[in-house]
């Protein structure tokens, strides 16, 4: 037994540890927590819940050590209108479905935020805020992490069979993939013009995660309850405004620091995550999850680029 326990604990820093380097990427680190607790089981597994909760939302705030208002201002100039659209039309229809099918509203909501926004980061964002439990985050993350991968391959062909623009395929991969991450590798196999107008464009997106916050506090509150905005939300606030009107965090490349620490703090928060969910979870809730996230998915694509080709 404490050969056993003594292993788990090594393999479980191990893990911890690789998760600040290159080596493990968001989706593996869901699947190694997945695989590592229900094999092995977490050390101290009872505080797992409260050290996640914790490290999502002071990841949260580091992240914005990542954004500028100006720039970001800038770059949603040309394509405000269609990222209001799509996000009001995401999330609304999301909600449709989820009511019309029965699904649990927290990972409906969870869905298509990250469908919305920006895939994992919104859905770390959001999660706190509405008190998901760990398996809702972990469904929502797991559905979303796939769909980006699909969509690291589908765009770039689709792309190049509609002879899509770098301007176009640019602005298309930044409304309709979720995650940056999947938006920068589809746009840097289409062309060096489509992966800076995506990269602009998907930056001004991750802003809209304030509002979005805001209006799940205020969906998801209790009747007993008052609206209270998070206060990791009104540290990402303050950040963004710190990191864009002070130039130090800048020269003095404070801001890359944070924002790297940041990222794999989320990285570490989805490893923890990961070990959250199980096969049973999973079958109780069925279908209807994956088909709200795909059909979000394919709907946002497919209404996004008939919007850029028509009415840009």
């Amino acid at each position: 037994m404490d050969k056993v326990f003594t292993i788990r604990t090594v393999l479980f820093i191990t893990v911890i540890v690789l998760c600040f380097t290159d080596l493990i990427s968001p989706a593996l680190a869901l699947i190694l927590g997945f695989i590592f607790s229900a094999t092995l089981g977490f050390p101290l597994d009872h505080y797992r819940d409260k050290v996640t909760s914790h490290l999502l939302k002071i990841s949260v705030v580091g992240l914005a050590f990542g954004l500028h208002i100006e720039e970001a201002v800038k770059a949603s100039e040309e394509a405000i209108l269609i990222t209001v659209l799509s996000i009001a039309t995401t999330l609304s229809l999301g909600w449709g479905i989820a009511r019309l099918l029965g699904i649990n509203t927290k990972i409906s909501h969870l869905i298509s935020s990250g469908t919305a926004i920006c895939g994992g980061s919104a859905i770390a964002t959001i999660s706190p805020v509405i008190k998901a439990e760990t398996k809702d985050i972990t469904i929502a993350l797991a559905i979303v992490f796939f769909l980006n991968a699909l969509a690291l391959f589908v765009f770039p062909v689709v792309g190049n069979y509609l002879h899509l623009s770098q301007h176009d395929f640019g602005l298309w991969s930044a409304i309709a993939i979720h995650d940056t991450s999947s938006v920068v590798g589809a746009a840097s196999r289409y062309g060096e013009e489509a992966l800076k107008i995506a990269t602009t464009v998907k930056l001004s997106r991750a802003l809209w995660i304030i509002p979005v916050a805001i209006l799940s506090s205020f969906l998801f509150k209790s009747k007993e309850s008052k609206v209270k905005i998070p206060w990791f939300i009104l540290g990402f606030v303050v950040v963004v405004i710190l990191n864009t009107y002070i130039p130090f965090f800048e020269t003095s490349h404070i801001d890359k620091g944070f924002f790297f620490i940041a990222k794999k703090m989320l990285i570490v928060s989805l490893f923890l995550i990961g070990g959250g969910l199980s096969f049973k979870a999973i079958k109780n809730e069925g279908w209807k999850p994956i088909f709200l996230g795909s059909f979000l998915w394919i709907f946002i694509s497919i209404s996004s680029l008939y919007f850029i080709l028509h009415f840009k």
